[in-house]
């Protein structure tokens, strides 16, 4: 069930999804200091591009100073518009029956969304 619902997911929304991650991470790289958001978001595409049949599970990182400035400043910079994006695309998705499981996953990429460097899809 999960590849049928990743092929529909790809057809429907799913690849422009992974190619907006993608070209926004590529964009974060032509800078020295966005090297790590940049690489963070390239693996988020690869994550939002085939999300059924998988959960949010914590990641193991070391606790720090950096991780946690990191984490802060993705919020603040880029992680709050990702999330609000996937919270109204969600809502929009849940309107009709056949819509649901689409929303549902753009309600589980709102924690990566957040913080990918603490959670991903496994």
């Amino acid at each position: 069930m999960s590849v049928l619902g990743n092929l529909i997911w790809l057809i429907f929304g799913g690849l422009e999804a992974a190619i907006v991650y993608f070209l926004g991470g590529l964009a974060l790289c032509l800078t020295i200091v966005g090297i790590p958001f940049g690489i963070m978001a390239i693996q988020m595409a690869g994550q939002v591009l085939l999300p059924f049949g998988k959960t949010v599970r914590r990641r193991q990182r070391a606790t720090g100073c950096i991780s946690i400035g990191a984490s802060i400043l993705w919020i603040i910079s880029l992680g709050w518009i990702l999330a609000l994006g996937h919270v109204i695309i969600g809502v929009v998705m849940c309107i009709t029956v056949i819509g649901i499981p689409f929303g549902l996953q753009h309600f589980k990429l709102i924690s990566i969304a957040l913080d990918p460097f603490g959670s991903e899809l496994g």
